[in-house]
């Protein structure tokens, strides 16, 4: 069996030195206009001086309307680039990858700075948002691949999309959030349309040798969500995609559901459906 400290060859070709990864996380450490400070530069530095193989910023967002927290970073044309590459260049020391994940809130987004939007229209307690028009989806795979783009310039190592947790993609998997009567609702090959557009869309924006991966819910963790059944389609969809990673999560924001941290039981997060879903993949 592989350990966790041997090197793990990516289908992209790249190589991580070893198998420990610092997941992605709201570190909420931005200036709150979307630029990187010294504290994430110097927490990003730490984590690459301690030996990790791959570390990722969670939520980098490509929309500045659309995100999560103030403190989320903002890939665009008013990033402040010199800090951007500082960040870059001291978070990939002692051979570790720096990776951005591509968010977008979308129901979730933080209202002071934008207008939520998912795949529906929802009115309940503790979440509002509108429906996104046709035109404003089929606009997003562009939007990611800009993203990624501006990313792999900024001297980033690689890129994961965020597909978990109740934001932008996943809502378009999840029941709970994802109502529509069109090509992009109802049975699970349209809730993952938009993933998976967003997927080539990416990777054609960054090439065959840039590390692309995707974190996905194992299980919404709230009843009418998104189910395990229903992840292992979705993780036998990814096996035919350019896909270098499969980042297993789970648990959503949407009111009354359970946290990651809230499964049942001790030990790694789901690591039965990990188990169950590489009989489907050859994606690490």
């Amino acid at each position: 069996m592989p350990t966790l400290f041997t090197s793990l060859t990516l289908p992209c070709g790249v190589v991580l030195k070893n198998r420990i990864a610092k997941s992605a996380m709201s570190d909420s450490l931005g200036d709150g206009r979307g630029n990187t400070t010294a504290e994430q530069v110097r927490l990003y530095e730490r984590w690459a001086e301690g030996g990790s193989a791959v570390a990722i910023i969670g939520e980098v967002q490509g929309d500045p309307h659309a995100a999560e927290k103030p403190g989320n970073l903002v890939l665009g044309p008013h990033s402040d680039t010199a800090m951007l590459r500082e960040l870059t260049a001291r978070g990939s020391a002692n051979g570790m990858q720096l990776w951005a994940q591509l968010g977008h809130a979308g129901a979730m987004t933080f209202p002071p700075s934008g207008i939520p939007k998912g795949p529906s229209a929802l009115d309940i307690p503790g979440l509002r948002s509108a429906a996104l028009t046709q035109a404003e989806i089929a606009a997003l795979p562009a939007q990611f691949a800009q993203t990624a783009t501006l990313a792999k310039a900024a001297g980033f190592g690689g890129v994961q999309i965020h597909a978990a947790h109740g934001f932008l993609l996943s809502q378009f998997l999840s029941p709970l959030f994802n109502k529509r009567t069109d090509a992009y609702g109802g049975d699970l090959p349209n809730r993952m349309r938009l993933l998976l557009a967003t997927i080539d869309a990416v990777r054609a924006a960054v090439g065959p040798a840039f590390p692309v991966a995707l974190k996905l819910n194992a299980t919404d963790q709230i009843e009418g969500g998104f189910v395990q059944e229903e992840a292992l389609e979705v993780v036998r969809a990814l096996d035919q995609t350019s896909l270098d990673l499969i980042d297993i999560s789970g648990g959503t924001y949407f009111p009354g559901a359970k946290s990651a941290s809230d499964s049942a039981g001790g030990g790694p997060y789901f690591a039965q459906f990990a188990k169950d879903a590489r009989a489907l993949t050859a994606k690490p």
